[in-house]
Formats: structure tokens, sequence, C-alpha cells
């Protein structure tokens, strides 16, 4: 079959691969493929120059079998109907790999965000949480941040939400400000969780990561902070690193303090003194022993994955690997931590905050990263273990522990009517 770039297509060749190999029953799979809800909102928002620009958005529930939808909201020009299904299917797999209590769900809207101003954003967002209202609940959907949102948004979509309903129940969405009943370590939870999976996935392979050479593909929120704390806790050299403007390397190694502080007040690390600038597609295919593509889909295909040099990939993004890209890493022997599982620290601190909003009991930081370590540590060894014991990669193995959880969540409570 000819490699496919869309990602929703992408998503279910990996469901209808696993199910294979697991001899599935065909009409669970055919429910495992098909996303539960899929809602279209039309955004009309007042501009600051007195005009009225309609935007699009989206809100997909995949699946509902173990608990309510969980998944974030990403504002973003390329953001299609499709990309949120996948990333909705992304979430289904990613909580059960987790053992958490949910299904998958997923946000967007149609936008480039730096086009706005800040009271225009404050509109969008106000008005796509009003759009969804009927559609979330603590105990419905459950959305957070994703792509080109923050907790400041998630405060503003909170008051809409509370407004609409006449509720002061904040525990609707995660990843909000702290002093709005956001959890500690929650920013930096996704990142923390892919160094996390990347230390099991490392000593598993017998990879030292003292002094490994690290790229991160994508040096936004997820990849700044897991360079950060892999380069800081793990000893990782880090030697490439890129974002929206082009792409710095170095073998020698970059200055990981110099690039943090350029994301924070430049908002971009193009202004880097030193290393050499190459493009986004020639970094990932610089040699390392460690790659986090942490950007965005596809940018790892059947065109440039023999071409790849590492060990260890550790997916920081959502469908950064084609499933072609796959066969042909997996044939050379790099080992990749899927992304269901790589990136899973997020909603693993989403839930905790989920579960503290609901006691109305908060953890300090340490606690929060202390779980979140257990979680990301035992959830990676059993994917590692899964895949060994089918001869495979630890994609597939993830997708086995996260199917066979959903499937069975299916088949206990049966098809209604």
């Amino acid at each position: 079959m000819a490699e496919t770039l869309n990602p929703f297509e992408n998503m279910k060749k990996q469901v209808d691969k696993v199910a294979g190999m697991m001899n599935m029953d065909e009409n669970i799979v055919k429910i495992l493929k098909s996303p539960m809800k899929s809602i279209l909102v039309s955004l009309p928002i007042n501009k600051d120059d007195g005009s009225i620009e309609v935007f699009e958005g989206f809100r997909v529930q995949y699946n509902d079998a173990l608990g309510p939808c969980k998944g974030g909201i990403r504002f973003h020009q390329g953001v299609t109907i499709d990309e949120v299904r996948a990333l909705a299917g992304w979430m289904t797999w990613k909580c059960a790999v987790s053992g958490l209590p949910y299904g998958g769900g997923k946000g967007g809207v149609i936008v480039d965000p730096s086009k706005l101003s800040e009271k225009e954003l404050e509109k969008l967002a106000r008005r796509y949480i009003y759009a969804i209202s009927e559609e979330i609940g603590v105990e419905k959907d459950i959305p957070a941040p994703d792509v080109n949102t923050n907790p400041k948004m998630m405060g503003w979509m909170i008051d809409t939400y509370c407004r609409v309903k006449g509720t002061a129940s904040i525990g609707v969405l995660t990843g909000k400000p702290i002093n709005l009943g956001g959890s500690a370590g929650r920013v930096e939870a996704t990142g923390r969780g892919v160094r996390f999976a990347a230390e099991v996935a490392a000593k598993n392979m017998g990879l030292d990561m003292n002094g490994a050479r690290l790229i991160v593909q994508g040096f936004g929120n997820v990849g700044s902070i897991a360079a950060r704390l892999m380069v800081k806790e793990c000893g990782c050299k880090i030697v490439g690193a890129s974002d929206v403007n082009g792409a710095i390397y170095d073998n020698n190694g970059l200055d990981i303090d110099k690039l943090i502080k350029l994301t924070e007040t430049d908002g971009t690390i193009k202004n880097y003194d030193g290393g050499e600038r190459i493009s986004n597609e020639e970094l990932i295919e610089k040699e390392c022993e460690i790659l986090v593509p942490a950007a965005l889909e596809n940018v790892i295909t059947s065109k440039n994955a023999k071409n790849i040099n590492t060990k260890l990939i550790v997916e920081g993004a959502n469908g950064p690997t084609t499933p072609e890209a796959d066969k042909i890493l997996f044939e050379k022997g790099i080992w990749v931590v899927p992304d269901i599982l790589a990136n899973s620290g997020g909603v693993i601190v989403s839930y905790f905050e989920w579960v503290q909003n609901i006691d109305h009991y908060y953890w300090p930081e340490e606690r929060v990263n202390n779980e979140l370590k257990e979680k990301m540590f035992q959830n990676t060894q059993a994917v590692i273990d899964m895949a060994k014991k089918y001869n495979t990669d630890m994609r597939d193995g993830a997708y086995m522990i996260a199917m066979e959880r959903v499937a069975d969540g299916i088949k206990i409570r049966g098809i209604f009517p």
C-alpha cells in the first residue's frame, strides 16, 4: 500500500496491523477505527478593526469505553478534521496504555494565532468553548492545552464554561493556571515524561545516556523541557535543535542554557550565537545517539527513514513517524519509543490535576513528579516487554496493550441498544 501522510489513515493502518497480530474480533476492530462523535462548529468573533471573522473549529470524542474523553485543544492554521480524528484516536490509545480511566478526545481551531491580537485570541478561545459547552463536562469530556494553547487560555475557557453553566466547577479543563486549580508540575509534564521514557528505553538497549548526543527537532514547550532535563539530569550532550525558523547543529555541543533563554526572551532559537545553520530536514538525518522529534506529524517518512542515523528515537510529537518509516527503522535496529507512550506525561499529570480538582486537595510538585516517574517507568517497561514477546517494535507493543484494554471495555459494556 502506498504511503499516505493522512494522520487518520495512518492511525487506522496501525490499528489494523496490531489487530491482525492479536487476532482481534473484526467487529470490535470496526469500533476501534470509528470515532464516536465528530463535532464541527462555526466561530464568529468581532475583530479589533470592527470586522467579523468566522473561524472553523472541531471537537472529536473518539471512544469512551474506559471513561470520559480526554484531550487537548490546538489552535493552528493547518488543523483538519482528519488530523483531529487521528489525535483523538491517539489520545484513546495513550490513555489506555497509561492505565488511565479515560477515553480519547481532541479539539482544534483553524487559525494562525500570531495574526490575532490577545483580545481577539481571548474572544476566539471563549467562543470555541461556548460552542462545545454542551459536549464537555467533568465526567464527559475534559479538554486541555495543546499546540498554540496554554494555561492562560484555559483560564479564559474555564471562566466561559462556568458562566454559561452557572457553576464553579473547574475540573472540566486541565492544564489550568495553578491558582485556578491547576496542578504543580503540569507545564513540564510532557517533556519530563519524554525524559523518563528515554531513560528506561536506553537502559534496556544498553545505551549510556551520559555523553550521548541528543538532537531535538521542535524546540517548543515539550522539546525544550525534554532537552533540558536530559542534559541536566541524564548527562546528554545536545548537538542539534530546531524550530519553525530552522535548525542549529554543532557536533561539539550546544549550550542548553542559552537555547532555553532564547526561547524565553525571543520565542525562537534562531539568534543562537554559534553552530551551523541547517534545515529541519537536514537536522533529522544528522548522526546522534538520541533523536527527539517534538514538532508535528510526518517528519520521518519512507523517504528519509533510510537516512536516519541514530540509535533511539523518542517521539515527543504526535504522529511524527509514518507506518512505512517504522518498518525501515525497525529493520535498521533503531528503537522508537512511540508517541502514545513517550509523550503521555502530559495526560498523566492532567489526570492527577483532574483527581485533585475532584478531591479539592492539591499535591506538592515533588509528589506529582514522583508519581509521574513511577507511571512512566512502569508503562515503558511494560511496552518493551510486550514488544519483545512478539518480536516487534515498541509502537506495536504499545498498541497491543492499549487496544486490548479498550476492546475489553467495549466487550464488558456491550453494544447499546
